[in-house]
């Protein structure tokens, strides 16, 4: 049996389900450990295609784009000048794709809300 047939196994849900499932790890998985990552102008490009890289590395990612805020930059003085990223820096979308199901999901800070939100805004059977 191949490996994707016994992960499949163990998800008691639809395959809908499970690609929300998905979508949802991804998100916190970028939130949770890039939250704090040490970023200036210098840096920022190359934080940006590292998450890429590391989201598009995991299963049934499809395509993912990420944008940090450079608003929050200053123009580099010294070696003090850098920022935590943030979630309010953050606007990520990302395509889930399992067998025929494709899930959206996308963060972005709310400014109604003053929360950075991660939502699902699209759900396409294919």
């Amino acid at each position: 049996m191949d490996r994707e047939s016994e992960a499949a196994k163990k998800f008691s849900c639809t395959v809908r389900e499970r690609a929300l499932f998905e979508a949802g790890i991804k998100m916190g998985t970028i939130y949770h450990q890039f939250v704090g990552m040490p970023v200036n102008s210098e840096s920022v490009d190359s934080l940006e295609k590292a998450i890429e890289k590391g989201v598009l590395a995991q299963p049934y990612v499809e395509s993912v784009s990420v944008r940090i805020d450079r608003g929050a930059f200053t123009p580099k003085r010294d070696m003090y000048s850098y920022c935590s990223l943030t979630g309010e820096m953050l606007d990520v979308v990302l395509r889930i794709r399992i067998e025929n199901t494709i899930v959206t999901a996308e963060m972005r800070y709310d400014r109604a809300l003053k929360y950075p939100l991660m939502y699902i805004s699209d759900i396409q059977t294919i």
